[in-house]
């Protein structure tokens, strides 16, 4: 596994002040003083920890666009939410019952299982929330898109629908075509959703948006395979969360199905189409998009 030795120093300035505002925002937006400790679950799921890549994807595309800065960060912000709340149900004992998340014990753990489905049921309602201020800062018709797009990528045919073809698939042994598929639902649904989210804010025409959701979907396949790789190779400390779950679990991965160096493989010309459609978008800079692919499709945690 290739770590990203190469970053420019222009890029990780970039990730660190961007992380850093979302941090900022979501700290800002997510309230601790909700009723009987849901906002310190709340905050405690999605606060002090993990990359961002999905706002990150939001806010580079935007910024290509030179879209909306206020849209941007509100999109961005959302689709963390949503993210978050589905790593606390995923992490529960009727799911995946997991004890590590972002190298701290996970929300259940810490709040009960009880509080923990709460929050990242407040979670998953703040996403839309945000989409919907009552400042008139967001255009109608901007809103109405986010939230279509968020609610796609997040139900039934989309991150929800995946998770539930994950858990029937144990003991399973699916095909390259079956395992794709439900993956592009179970992560990929909202890795693509944010690139076009990031699209929407900043009006993206028609020909760019498709270019876009062909990077988002293949990054998106790239980072799941690479996740399955690292879940073999990576170590707790790490990856901050449980390792070798898939394996103990009995669930079908593309390690299990190509095997570690095949994997690799795959990945790699999943990132490859992904290089490839940003040179189709027509955009000026794509630099921190490329740069993202690269984060993903090499990392080592």
């Amino acid at each position: 596994m290739t770590s990203t030795t190469h970053e420019s120093a222009s890029f990780v300035q970039w990730r660190t002040r961007q992380q850093e505002a979302v941090e900022q925002a979501l700290s800002h937006w997510v309230p601790e003083s909700l009723p009987a400790g849901l906002g310190q679950a709340m905050r405690y799921a999605v606060l002090d920890g993990g990359k961002r890549l999905r706002p990150l994807l939001v806010l580079a595309t935007s910024e290509a666009l030179q879209g909306d800065t206020g849209a941007a960060m509100r999109a961005a912000c959302s689709v963390e939410l949503i993210h978050a709340y589905s790593l606390v149900h995923d992490d529960m004992p009727c799911m995946d019952n997991d004890v590590l998340r972002r190298g701290k014990p996970t929300t259940h753990v810490k709040f009960g299982e009880a509080q923990a489905l709460l929050a990242g049921d407040a979670l998953q309602a703040l996403a839309f929330e945000l989409l919907v201020p009552d400042d008139a800062s967001l255009e109608p018709a901007m809103s109405v898109a986010l939230c279509r797009l968020l609610a796609l990528s997040a139900g039934g045919d989309g991150m929800a629908g995946g998770q539930s073809v994950d858990l029937a698939s144990v003991g399973r042994t699916l095909d390259l075509t079956e395992l794709e598929a439900m993956h592009r639902r179970k992560t990929g649904a909202l890795l693509q959703a944010s690139v076009v989210m990031g699209a929407v804010a900043g009006r993206a025409s028609a020909a760019t948006l498709r270019a876009l959701e062909t990077y988002g979907a293949s990054l998106g396949l790239a980072f799941q395979v690479v996740d399955d790789i690292l879940d073999v190779v990576a170590d707790v400390a790490a990856l901050g969360k449980t390792v070798g779950k898939d394996a103990a679990s009995d669930k079908p991965t593309f390690v299990s199905l190509m095997g570690l160096e095949q994997a690799q493989r795959y990945a790699d010309r999943a990132l490859d189409r992904a290089h490839e459609a940003l040179e189709q978008t027509g955009l000026a800079d794509t630099h921190n998009l490329h740069a993202l692919a690269d984060w993903v499709g090499r990392r080592d945690r």
